[in-house]
Formats: structure tokens, sequence, C-alpha cells
């Protein structure tokens, strides 16, 4: 129970500093010119974020 509760600390960690990096790392690379900042919000919000969350949790998890 315990590596499941530092495990969720870690997918929170995760997403609170991957996410404004992706969004940044987003915008500065996406050809969008119509919304690109819209597009780099949502993507570092919903995509890259829980992704770094997911990754982080299965690291800690998995990790002895």
């Amino acid at each position: 129970m315990r590596r499941v509760l530092f495990g969720f600390l870690w997918a929170i960690g995760a997403y609170i500093v991957v996410a404004p990096s992706g969004a940044y790392l987003v915008y500065l690379l996406s050809s969008n010119t119509h919304d690109a900042s819209l597009e780099a919000v949502m993507t570092g919000a919903f995509v890259i974020g829980p992704l770094a969350g997911l990754i982080g949790f299965i690291v800690r998890v998995t990790r002895p």
C-alpha cells in the first residue's frame, strides 16, 4: 500500500513538472498559426502531463 501512495505522489510531481514544460515545447515546435497557444496548453494538460504522471507512477511502484 505504501508503494502505491508514493507512486501517486510521484505521478503528481511528474505531472506538475512535465505538463508546463511539455506545453512550452509544443508551443515552440508547432506549425499551427491559428491557435498555437491553445494547442500547446491542451496538449500539455491532457496528453503530455498524464503520460508523465503514468510513467512516474510506474517507475516508483516498480522500484524496490
